[in-house]
């Protein structure tokens, strides 16, 4: 077995013995560790959420007084204390709910990914483009100061993408957590200090 294999398997399993829905939720423990952007009463939006992990260590770390609002085009099943709404992040519906109803929120997260076709270079540019959605709904919803992670697949439009969000942040840092497959090619933006 490769060690990126058996780091997968790993991380699988202890998701499974932990209680998180999938084992990416270790990115999100790891990343966090690693920058402290959630903190206790913060209010968090994570956008591509399905099947949840992200939801269930965003609501650990933001705790009673905090709100946790996790959207995804495919359903996520009950998560106690978290809004969840089941729209894709390109469904006007959603932008229109979020910037009508949902402002200055401290965090925003972003784990989006397309349907993969294989074809590297359509899938990197269609996972950039979600990811530009979401940076431009972050900057409608995020507060003074906020955060922002993007995750990314590396490619000819990344920088790009890195300069035109450190258009809005004072801070754009490129990570690969620990839980992240060596091997794979998506890393995450680390963005904080939001100028509104």
């Amino acid at each position: 077995m490769k060690l990126s294999e058996a780091r997968k398997d790993y991380y699988r399993k202890r998701a499974k013995n932990d209680g998180f829905r999938s084992r990416s939720a270790y990115k999100l423990l790891q990343l966090n560790k690693s920058y402290h952007f959630l903190k206790k009463g913060s209010r968090v939006i994570d956008f591509g959420s399905y099947p949840g992990g992200w939801l269930q260590v965003a609501k650990g770390e933001v705790g009673q007084d905090g709100l946790v609002i996790g959207t995804d085009l495919k359903q996520i099943d009950y998560l106690e204390d978290v809004v969840l709404l089941n729209y894709s992040v390109e469904d006007p519906e959603l932008q229109e709910y979020l910037i009508g109803h949902i402002r200055h929120v401290d965090v925003v997260l972003s784990d989006l990914s397309p349907n993969i076709s294989g074809i590297w270079e359509i899938d990197h540019i269609t996972q950039i483009n979600l990811s530009r959605v979401a940076f431009s709904l972050a900057t409608r919803v995020l507060k003074d100061g906020g955060a922002g992670i993007f995750k990314v697949f590396d490619g000819d439009t990344l920088r790009a993408f890195v300069k035109e969000l450190s258009t809005r942040f004072q801070r754009v840092k490129i990570s690969k957590p620990d839980a992240s497959r060596q091997s794979s090619s998506e890393s995450y933006l680390v963005c904080s200090g939001f100028r509104e």
